[in-house]
């Protein structure tokens, strides 16, 4: 399996080590995704798209993360994990990353897409057919749809949504009553584009676009007619908007999660942009009407949400500025011409998404749904999207008079709404829908089908690492795992029951399931490592994972390490480990793998002497994965396919040398490079995109 790699022991610590700050190692993941925008080798759409992918995650990072600083802060704590410091120091990471973020877009994306035709044109530099043309577009599409609203006493500030795009226009002279109410407000609405491409007669040949931002900022002196526009600028807030509901205090979660759906856009304001230029006064009137202290605002050279500018890479029409189209492979190990059931009978079967198509397990849901023999299906839903293939599969499996159970998790951040009008179409039509443990999300991706084969009932299952989507299965690499083991299948139906009942589960014979069992036995595993290697034999732990923050798992592994245990952690985001400090954790490596596809599986590697086990799961090793959520680790068994996934999932990574960081003693990433050897023409990634490409029965 896994080479053996040995280390000098290392010297007991003089003093407890400090762990790193989990926000800190957020935001510096996430200047590993802008390294991509940055990288000359990447196509420039795709740089493109990475610049707008950091300004998504820090919108998610201030939804999330940013309040208790804010609180502290304003509340001049100076102690604690929350305090004065803290907020002053994420605002000085975040405001770096910002600068950077614009800096790249004015003085490098931007004027190399000019060089190749293709343009956002300010009203400075628009001729004046293109300025005709702007005018028709604000009067036909944008001007019916903006109400300006004058501020004073009968008309305060109106209610600003969460990251919506809005104007604050200074005005001169007096109102139509005699007033000089100076201070007014443009809701953008956001039915409309935020990027309109100029049709050929006026472009010139080029690929030519205008900002909506710009067609409003042109034509503002029209919607005042009377008054002076002076000072004016874009500004956008963003607002805490993690969903809190009390679960044992309402009746109906879903009534109340959808309730609080409603207030989400207007929760306490965490930040706020406005465009560079914008003046003091303005600036200054912005933060007292929000109640934000100075460091909470951002000004910006250029479009005051970059996320937005996804927009252009869908109207540039050159797909030699973008990845290669990539179409995954049909699984390999699928047999098309034959029935699952068959196959399973035989062996399982494991598909290593995106390399391999989700289409796999559609396929195997869709032989489900039609087959005479398959009496119920059970399927936990966390998140599958708005337009889904699998929901339609399962109202189909009731139509057909199938027994359909899905657990549905209300509470999958931003992706409520979605899962509620799905539990209410399943519900309509009589699957049995039920929504988990009060005070529990349920993170486990399972599907259970249970089928007659002669006088006995046989069970089938499907457990992974990542969501029931078919559109993030083709972005996000994860794996699933198929399966007729009846231990394994026979743990899933106790979980299932365990989820509509509440009754006690009974002992499971190979699941780990959370918040039960699963943190215990990885701390278990971990700690009998250390033993072990504390007596002299070869113990080696590999993990990937999204997330390590979890304390008590981060101090398992330091012991371990300590004690001779060869550990390598990859973690594509935060990880709260200090890795390679000397005397500490000498025996830890961490490194992160950002690629064209998000990594998203988790992959657990233990092995003492020549005795190993890997196991796959739905669960990083967070803290709220393990005690607030339903997660489930699981074994593979299978020698070859273990093979498979210890070459594909960690040996592959762990010597990638293009797309890998490495986490430094003083808690900085740095590029990796192996040391000694040339670095591989290509990436982990970019490695398996080529291997299934050549193994591929058929193209998604």
């Amino acid at each position: 399996m896994l080479s053996i790699l040995r280390s000098p022991t290392p010297q007991a610590p003089a003093k407890a080590l400090d762990l790193l700050d989990r926000d800190h190692s957020i935001l510096a993941f996430n200047e590993r995704v802008l390294n991509w925008a940055v990288r000359d080798d990447v196509p420039l759409l795709e740089r493109l798209r990475y610049l707008c992918i950091v300004s998504s995650n820090l919108d998610e990072f201030f939804e999330v993360r940013a309040e208790p600083h804010l609180i502290a802060y304003q509340a001049k704590e100076r102690k604690g994990l929350f305090s004065v410091g803290s907020f002053e120091r994420l605002a000085a990471a975040v405001h770096d990353i910002v600068a950077r973020q614009y800096a790249l877009y004015n003085e490098k994306l931007m004027p190399a897409f000019e060089k190749l035709g293709i343009k956002i044109v300010s009203h400075g530099d628009r001729n004046p057919a293109q300025r005709q043309w702007v005018k028709q577009y604000f009067e036909r599409e944008v001007r019916p749809l903006l109400i300006p609203v004058g501020l004073d006493p009968s008309h305060p500030f109106p209610q600003v949504a969460n990251k919506s795009l809005n104007f604050i226009v200074r005005l001169g002279g007096k109102d139509a009553f005699g007033r000089e109410n100076e201070i007014a407000i443009v809701k953008v609405p956001r039915v409309l584009p935020r990027l309109i491409s100029l049709p050929a007669k006026v472009s010139g040949g080029k690929t030519l676009i205008v900002s909506l931002s710009s067609v409003i900022r042109a034509h503002l002196g029209e919607l005042f007619v009377g008054r002076h526009v002076g000072q004016f600028s874009q500004f956008r807030v963003t607002r805490h908007s993690d969903l809190a509901v009390d679960e044992d205090d309402v009746k109906n979660l879903r009534m109340a999660l959808r309730q609080g759906l409603v207030h989400r856009h207007y929760g306490q304001a965490v930040r706020l942009e406005v465009s560079a230029g914008c003046s003091d006064y303005l600036s200054d009137f912005l933060l007292k009407q929000f109640v934000l202290p100075s460091k909470a605002l951002y000004r910006v050279q250029g479009p005051v949400n970059l996320g937005r500018l996804t927009q252009f890479i869908d109207l540039v029409d050159r797909p030699e500025l973008c990845f290669a189209a990539y179409k995954a492979s049909y699984p390999v190990q699928i047999n098309a011409g034959q029935s699952f059931f068959e196959q399973l009978k035989t062996r399982d079967i494991l598909i290593h998404q995106p390399f391999e198509s989700f289409k796999g397990v559609l396929d195997f849901l869709r032989e489900a749904v039609h087959d005479p023999k398959v009496l119920a299906i059970k399927q936990t839903i966390y998140r599958t999207g708005t337009d889904s293939e699998l929901m339609d599969l399962l109202r189909e499996a009731v139509r057909r008079g199938k027994e359909v159970t899905v657990v549905v998790e209300l509470k999958a951040r931003f992706d409520e709404e979605a899962n509620i009008n799905w539990a209410e179409m399943l519900e309509s039509i009589g699957a049995q829908v039920v929504y988990g443990v009060v005070g529990l999300k349920t993170h486990a991706k399972m599907m259970l089908v249970t089928r007659r084969e002669g006088k006995s009932l046989k069970r089938y299952g499907h457990l992974s690492t990542g969501n029931y989507n078919p559109r993030t299965a083709r972005l996000y690499t994860d794996v699933s795992h198929i399966t007729a083991d009846p231990a394994l299948t026979s743990d899933m139906e106790h979980v299932f029951v365990h989820l509509a009942s509440q009754s006690k589960l009974p002992r499971l014979r190979k699941l780990w399931f959370a918040p039960f069992y699963l943190h215990k036995n990885l701390i278990a595993r971990i700690d009998a490592l250390g033993t072990a290697a504390s007596q002299g034999k070869d113990t080696r732990i590999v993990v990937k994972m999204n997330s390590l923050t979890d304390e008590a798992l981060i101090h398992s592994l330091m012991r371990a390490g300590l004690q001779g245990v060869r550990i390598d952690l990859i973690v594509r985001g935060a990880c709260m480990l200090p890795a390679q400090v000397p005397g500490h954790t000498d025996n830890i490596r961490v490194r992160s793998v950002i690629g064209r596809f998000l990594e998203h599986s988790r992959v657990f590697y233990f092995r003492e002497g020549e005795v190993d086990e890997l196991y796959l799961s739905s669960a990083d090793w967070m803290n709220r994965n393990m005690v607030r959520r339903v997660e489930v680790a699981w074994p593979v068994t299978d020698p070859v396919l273990r093979q498979r996934l210890v070459d594909e999932c960690l040996v592959a990574y762990l010597h990638d040398g293009v797309d890998s960081w490495e986490l430094g003693p003083d808690g900085k990433y740095t590029r990796y490079a192996p040391a000694g050897k040339k670095s591989p023409a290509q990436g982990a990634q970019a490695a398996l995109m080529a291997r299934y490409a050549d193994l591929g029965k058929g193209q998604d």
